[in-house]
Formats: C-alpha cells, sequence, structure tokens
C-alpha cells in the first residue's frame, strides 16, 4: 500500500502527507486540526512566536486534535550580522526603501538591531507540550535538545537543501529529512553554504539523498496533488510535504487577497528575494522584488522584516498589491481547494486509485 511507508510508521500517521509549517501568522490550529484528523501530519510554524504565544497555541491545539501534530521552529533565527550592527548602515539601507514608504505616505519605522534569539526558550514550551513531532530549519539544534526529545519521545525532522546538509542531520541522528526542493514557496532554508548555493531541485535532491543517507526522506518543493506525490514517492520519498496547496485554504491565516491572487492567476510568476525579511524567500514577483536584485544589500533578518512590516499593513490597507510580498512555491496551476479537509480528501482518494 502507498500508504505505508517508514514515515506513517514512525509518526504514527495514516498517511505520508504532511502540512508544511507556514510560520508568520499562517499557521493555525484550524489547519493543522483538518490534516491530521484526515491522518496526516498537521504543522505550526512557531518561529515568530513569544514562548506564551506558542503556549496558548498548542492549547487551541490539544481542543482541535488528539492526533499526531508538529511544531516547527528556527534553530537560527537572527542573523550573527546584527552583532553590533553600524547604526549609519541601518539608516543608509532603510533610505533604499524610503520611496515605497513615501507612495504609501508613511514614515519609515524606528529601528533596532537589538533582538535577541528566542529559540532555546520556544524549545523549553514546546517540551512542555511534548508534540509528536519537532521540526526546524536553519541548522540543527544542540545535542542537548536533540536528546532531550528523544526522552520526551518527541520525533525529529531537520530541512536538507543539499547533501551536505541531509548526511550533517544524519550524523545529529534525526528522525527524519526534509529534502527542501528549489521549487518550494517561502524561505529556503539552507543552513551550511549561502542559499544561493542550495538550488538544487527537488527530484534531483531526492536521488542524491536516498544514494547516500539511510534516514527516511520527506519530499518537500512544488507538490500540490497526486501526480507529485506520486512522483515523489517513485523517487524513493517516504512522505511528501505541502505547502502552497495547504496556504491557500479557508483554515490557512495567509490573507484572503493572498489565497485569491492564486486562485486566479494560474502559474504566477515567482522569484527567489531577500526583499521581505533579509533571507532568501520564493514569492510572487512584485514591485519590491522586482527592484531589489539579490546583489543589494538589505538589512540581516529579521531586522528587514520588521522595515518591511508596516509597509506591507499600508500596502494591504490601500489595494497596492504591487507592494506585498505574497509567499508561494512555484508549481500553482492546479489549486483546486478551499478546504483543508477536502484536500486530504482529493489527495487520498486520487493515490488510492
Amino acid at each position: 500500500m502507498w500508504n505505508s511507508t517508514k514515515i506513517t510508521k514512525l509518526l504514527g500517521i495514516e498517511y505520508p502527507i504532511l502540512q508544511g509549517p507556514m510560520g508568520g501568522g499562517f499557521s493555525t490550529a484550524a489547519l493543522l486540526a483538518a490534516v491530521s484528523n484526515a491522518g496526516g501530519l498537521g504543522s505550526y510554524g512557531a518561529y515568530t512566536l513569544t514562548p506564551d504565544e506558542i503556549c496558548e497555541a498548542g492549547k487551541e491545539i490539544k481542543k482541535a486534535t488528539s492526533k499526531p501534530y508538529n511544531i516547527n521552529l528556527w534553530v537560527n533565527d537572527v542573523d550573527k550580522s546584527l552583532i553590533n550592527y553600524a547604526p549609519e548602515k541601518l539608516e543608509k539601507i532603510k533610505l533604499l526603501f524610503k520611496p515605497y514608504f513615501d507612495e504609501l505616505g508613511i514614515p519609515l519605522p524606528d529601528l533596532s538591531s537589538d533582538i535577541p534569539s528566542k529559540f532555546e526558550k520556544q524549545v523549553e514550551v514546546l517540551f512542555e507540550l511534548k508534540p509528536a513531532v519537532f521540526s526546524f530549519i536553519f541548522g540543527i539544534p544542540s545535542k542537548e535538545i536533540l536528546q532531550e526529545s528523544r526522552k520526551l519521545g518527541i520525533k525529529t525532522i531537520g530541512a536538507a537543501t543539499t547533501l551536505e546538509e541531509a548526511l550533517a542531520l544524519e550524523d545529529a541522528k534525526v528522525d527524519a529529512i526534509i529534502a527542501a526542493g528549489f521549487e518550494a514557496g517561502g524561505h529556503r532554508p539552507s543552513f551550511l553554504k549561502p542559499a544561493q548555493d542550495s538550488f538544487t531541485g527537488l527530484f534531483t535532491l531526492l536521488q542524491q539523498l536516498k544514494a547516500k543517507t539511510k534516514t527516511p526522506i520527506i519530499a518537500a518543493g512544488g507538490i500540490i496533488d497526486a501526480k507529485g506525490i506520486k512522483a515523489a514517492m517513485t523517487l524513493g520519498a517516504d512522505a511528501v510535504q505541502l505547502g502552497t496547496a495547504f496556504m491557500v485554504t479557508d483554515e490557512s491565516g495567509a490573507a484572503p487577497i493572498h489565497k485569491e491572487m492564486l486562485f486566479t492567476n494560474p502559474n504566477v510568476p515567482t522569484t527567489v528575494s531577500k526583499s521581505l525579511t533579509g533571507r532568501m524567500g520564493r514569492m510572487i514577483s512584485n514591485t519590491i522584488s522586482d527592484a531589489v536584485p539579490f546583489e543589494t544589500e538589505v538589512l540581516p533578518f529579521p531586522l528587514q522584516t520588521k522595515l518591511i512590516a508596516p509597509l506591507k499593513v499600508a500596502a494591504l490597507a490601500q489595494g497596492r498589491t504591487d507592494m506585498v510580498s505574497f509567499w508561494s512555491g512555484q508549481n500553482t496551476g492546479n489549486l483546486q481547494h478551499h478546504k483543508a479537509s477536502e484536500l486530504m480528501q482529493a489527495l487520498i482518494a486520487e493515490m488510492c486509485a
């Protein structure tokens, strides 16, 4: 049977279908529960949340489902270059974006480069919640954190954009590895090399990992339907992870205009840009991403996020979607389902057929 794999046995789920853990307000308990209750693995991207907010989200999740679920965090959630960041440099880069603020009639925000990491405190709350799965990107947690996860019975899943990253995760004895293909929407979670040097497509990456690693592999990037699932599993994936297809469902926290744009514009052009957050991510091309090439220096993560946040709010309020960065994977041509449960049912039925 297609749905009996190393991953379904490892995670205690019925179907090898994982919902991508979208952070930044996209994740909701309702979306997670819809996927988990249908036999897949629902996920919650919590990297932007404070420990207290993660605790509250955990309470919502437990009310919505008793099935296994995943909480995702960023191991490296603050760029090292923010340490002793020069104020004059900050002001200089802010001026690059001033024309967009002027066009919308809003002031540039006051910013501080003093942004501490939340990761360690977030992990403490995660251990209190004891989700079935703890997934992470942008690095590998410490040996102590991984050991505590095993002690608590929490399965660990790390994301790799290259074979070298997968081998590092396997050395750390994670339970599963996500093969994050270049086609995926959102941030490119590279951690051993710069993201621009880790542009391997999913099908090539899958074959590289299957040839050199023994850890179960989850395929992510450009998969939105049963055809994509079948192709990934034919190449050796033990499960798949879908992001964009779940992001456009009613249960997701994405803005309605974001969802409408993807439904009404099949195969909308996407690009990889660091203009939104300071880290490379795949999004729908817009005025700012087109005008800020990768070579242009922007603020480190997450300071760039704090710069752009008020601009996004104003642009949405004024209907200027050309100035809003909307995350999206490359493959959007066959998005059909507005309900997460209906998407799950369709995927399962088509795979079973």
